[in-house]
């Protein structure tokens, strides 16, 4: 981006790095162009791991970098800081970025990184903070930051002392971070009373209730999954992208059994093929039907696709189980 006139203002963003977000998140690009570049100059990410946050090739990715810097240039977009009456039309990207910086963090797709990023994590929370300080009453914004407070809440029973990623159902619930929970929660409540009065939820206010559905649950057993699966339902109609069906049908295995889900995962066979935790869902779906040969060829293909070593580790334990 270029602009010949100097920056005499930093606008309604007081922070840097939120401010840059805001100018690269322009809307004369598409939505994965603006955030995919902005991943890139703002958000520290490498071309590989916003790459694997996309599901496409290093190689597709930079090209797409690539081509939007070039339309920048051609287009002479004004590198400008944005107006109030500006942030609405760029907040889907911001959101989006955020997003993604704070996924990288909880669980890195890059092998060569630790699995776990709290740099990552921590300035995702940070920036989403102040982002609901400048927008209150945007409920995505709202729905993100407690996204994320839920999902921080569990960030250290994430991975074993062994380097191990530890599941959901075998997490450490007393060591989760009770203070992130009530507050993820108390603005969950916040958008179910907006919901309530008619507001339509967002991607980002869906996910953040089923977190708060995951938080609540003393246990796993006790988990309201019917709740969660109505939750994915909801989901998949503001979303439908293969990986929200993914996760909705490990759902449909919690409630109805693995027979209902592994329908459902295998018609997503080829948009994810590519997707390390399509076969590692599939592998742990045919482990629990008795198909143990297929679920072996599962787990090395997800195996072979894993991001990080503490994915790897826990797909080769589950693989040597099977008998």
């Amino acid at each position: 981006m270029h602009d010949s006139s100097p920056l005499e203002s930093t606008g309604v963003i007081d922070d840097d790095r939120l401010r840059l977000m805001f100018i690269c998140c322009h809307p004369a690009l598409a939505l994965e162009a603006r955030v995919a570049l902005t991943l890139r100059l703002v958000g520290g990410l490498t071309v590989l791991e916003i790459a694997h946050a996309f599901l496409v090739s290093e190689s597709a990715m930079g090209r797409r970098i690539t081509r939007a810097k070039a339309k920048i240039k051609a287009a002479g977009i004004p590198y400008r800081v944005p107006t109030a009456e500006d942030l609405p039309r760029r907040l889907a990207g911001v959101l989006a970025v955020l997003f993604l910086v704070y996924n990288e963090g909880y669980l890195a797709t890059d092998p060569d990184a630790v699995p776990v990023r709290a740099d990552l994590t921590t300035e995702g929370i940070r920036l989403a903070r102040l982002l609901h300080a400048l927008m209150p009453e945007e409920g995505e914004v709202t729905g993100l930051l407690a996204l994320m407070l839920l999902t921080e809440a569990r960030r250290t029973t994430r991975v074993s002392a062994d380097g191990e990623l530890v599941p959901l159902d075998e997490q450490d619930r007393r060591a989760w971070d009770t203070a992130l929970i009530t507050e993820g929660h108390r603005l969950v409540r916040e958008r179910l009373a907006a919901i309530a009065a008619c507001e339509v939820p967002g991607r980002y206010q869906i996910l953040a209730a089923i977190g708060a559905v995951h938080t609540s649950a003393r246990h796993f057993r006790d988990t309201d999954w019917s709740q969660v699966l109505a939750l994915y339902d909801q989901l998949v109609a503001v979303d439908p992208s293969p990986v929200v069906e993914l996760n909705r049908a490990i759902a449909v295995a919690e409630l109805d059994g693995p027979e209902a889900a592994i329908a459902i995962v295998d018609r997503l066979e080829n948009r994810l093929h590519d997707y390390h935790a399509f076969h590692a869902t599939r592998a742990e779906l045919l482990r629990r039907l008795g198909r143990n040969q297929d679920a072996r060829a599962a787990y090395e293909a997800a195996i072979e696709l894993a991001g990080n070593t503490a994915e790897t580790a826990i797909l080769l334990r589950r693989l040597d189980r099977l008998h």
